[in-house]
């Protein structure tokens, strides 16, 4: 779909809910004075302008995620905007609803000599108008405490898997792991590098990145090279690309500038350290025991691009004990991985970053995308396969989280 039509779409359907919003708003403004109310109304359409152009912006290029301004204040404002005026609406038309259910009833069904009618028209109820608007005020708290206090609140998580082929001169192999980076949506580096600090004291013996640097451009990863660079760890650190390293999601002047970007990013790699796997693997070898690090491209389902070439990565490698491998979308594994390389013993993904919003208490989980993915944060075991899903480190679109914090991620492999 042309993304002209996508903007229009947005347009007309953001229309039509600040129309309706408004007439919860004209009620309870109702009796206030004339100036008061004209003012309220004067502020309501001021926002509204202001969500419309983050919307024209980011549907027809513009500032686009290139611009600082764009992803620290008009995209945050965007999902706020938008969400807080969607629970308005819910309450609004549950209300209409109602009202239009007995209007109609009260048309097809006599009223009865002395009781009195229904009143004309099909007013709002004053009540639930006020309902409405406290409704709102409920995503705004939620997702304004999500970008100040959660966006960069991390989580270590820690967890073992048990591999009966697994050398004995890798039993307690501690794996870091960080995804989804995303690093030009940072708004406080000192968290960022809080995060980087937590990941080093967990003294992981290798350090896995699967993908997804940046958002579009590699120069967007600049200003945290000296941050991402401390990541360090005795076997080496080793990353893949993910689905936004490719540049595909903006315009570009040629496909040549697309392509240099690309090299750009390749080479950020380079300058932080870490030993980039485009379709190959790394022997890790401890004393007689080989251990195979496979990375492979972006390869995904559901319309993502799949640059990825797992038999190319996989040759070589049939010799290892054991098979670790590196591919940033976790639909990956049902669609490939699982059914045609039987012996890859993990998989390391990301991508999904748990969706950003959802419900995490103890052992139940909840969030949107589990909609869009079977294995979307955690671990997860088919047979004698595992496959861990990090739930991303950074955040795009939506610049915070609600219920599922950015993760980092320590895995110990111990022989079963």
């Amino acid at each position: 779909m042309s993304r002209y039509i996508v903007f229009f779409l947005l347009i007309f359907l953001s229309l039509l809910m600040d129309f309706y919003v408004y007439q919860g708003v004209k009620v309870l403004t109702l009796h206030l004075k004339p100036a008061t109310r004209e003012i309220i109304h004067w502020i309501y359409w001021g926002i509204t302008s202001l969500f419309l152009v983050s919307v024209f912006i980011s549907s027809l290029g513009g500032l686009g995620f290139q611009n600082v301004f764009f992803r620290r204040v008009l995209l945050p404002f965007f999902f706020i905007n938008f969400t807080t005026k969607l629970f308005a609406a819910f309450f609004l038309l549950l209300d209409d609803v109602v009202r239009v259910f007995r209007w109609t009833f009260h048309r097809i069904t006599p009223t009865p000599v002395g009781i009195p009618g229904p009143s004309t028209g099909i007013s709002r109820s004053t009540f639930l108008a006020k309902t409405a608007m406290a409704a709102a005020a409920v995503p705004i708290l939620t997702m304004g405490y999500g970008i100040v206090s959660s966006a960069h609140d991390y989580k270590v998580r820690r967890i073992s898997i048990k591999l009966p082929n697994l050398p004995s001169a890798f039993h307690g192999l501690r794996i870091g792991q960080l995804s989804d980076i995303h690093s030009g949506s940072f708004f406080d580096k000192i968290a960022v590098k809080r995060g980087v600090e937590m990941l080093l004291r967990e003294k992981a013996d290798i350090i896995f990145f699967t993908g997804d640097l940046v958002n579009n451009t590699a120069d967007e990863v600049d200003a945290h090279v000296d941050v991402f660079d401390k990541i360090k760890a005795p076997l080496g650190v080793y990353s893949v690309l993910g689905n936004h390293d490719y540049g595909d999601y903006i315009s570009w002047p040629s496909l040549d500038a697309k392509r240099k970007n690309l090299q750009a990013l390749c080479a950020a790699h380079q300058q932080l350290g870490w030993q980039l796997l485009l379709n190959e693997h790394k022997m890790i070898t401890q004393g007689r025991d080989q251990l195979a690090v496979i990375g492979i491209e972006n390869w995904g389902t559901g319309g993502f691009p799949k640059y990825g070439r797992l038999d190319q990565a996989y040759r070589g490698t049939e010799g290892a004990s054991v098979k670790l491998l590196l591919s940033h979308d976790p639909s990956h594994w049902d669609a490939q991985i699982r059914p045609q390389y039987p012996d890859v013993d993990v998989t390391f993904s990301g991508h999904t970053h748990g969706g950003q919003v959802g419900i995490e208490v103890s052992s139940f989980k909840w969030s949107p995308v589990q909609y869009r993915y079977k294995q979307w944060a955690g671990l997860y075991q088919e047979e004698t396969q595992y496959l861990y899903v990090n739930r991303g480190y950074g955040y795009i679109g939506y610049p915070g989280r609600i219920g599922i914090l950015p993760e980092i991620t320590v895995v110990e492999l111990e022989k079963a």
